[in-house]
């Protein structure tokens, strides 16, 4: 198991050198459902100081933990951040937020857009075989934990009219997709 509280490929965004442990929550010995991530998320959030997270920049995640059943990032998103549609490559998720507010969009086709608002407080759970995007408000805080962790994203956009996946890599942010957002009509 890879327990990694601040990875050096992603910069230190704690402005204390306390980082709290998550080996516990992490060694759960199983691959997990959407809401046992849910759960996770919930309990990893507990852990985190708010008041110690450097408040600069657009936003970041940092890797809370990665091993052969789940990873777990804090996502923070000090300026307003649309995630664009994309897929897991197979991975359900649990959302926690911390701060702030977020919004859950499942793809749907031939019916009305389906948006689901979150605050502080608030878990939800997305299954491993969905495509959503996620639209976050300046000053988003939130805990995400993947099962299995995520080997690749799928970005999805129209392009010349057809819906196009693009895969991506598992720990890279997701892009917009203005096209496809724009084609599913008023939200």
């Amino acid at each position: 198991m890879t327990l990694l509280s601040r990875p050096p490929s992603i910069p230190a965004r704690y402005r204390s050198a306390i980082v709290p442990s998550y080996a516990d929550l992490a060694d759960t010995g199983h691959a997990l459902v959407p809401e046992e991530c849910a759960e996770l998320a919930r309990a990893a959030a507990a852990r985190i100081d708010t008041a110690a997270l450097a408040r600069e920049g657009p936003g970041s995640f940092e890797l809370l933990w990665r091993n052969e059943h789940s990873e777990a990032w804090l996502n923070t998103w000090w300026e307003a951040r649309d995630t664009g549609f994309h897929d897991h490559g197979g991975s359900c998720v649990g959302v926690f937020v911390i701060e702030g507010h977020a919004a859950n969009e499942a793809l749907t086709v031939g019916g009305p857009r389906r948006i689901n608002s979150y605050g502080p407080g608030d878990a939800f759970a997305f299954r491993a075989d969905g495509i959503h995007r996620m639209d976050h408000d300046a000053g988003a805080v939130t805990v995400h934990v993947y099962s299995p962790p995520i080997a690749s994203i799928g970005h999805y956009e129209l392009v010349d009219g057809e819906l196009r996946r693009t895969a991506g890599p598992a720990d890279e942010g997701s892009p917009p997709s203005p096209l496809l957002h724009d084609a599913l009509g008023p939200a």
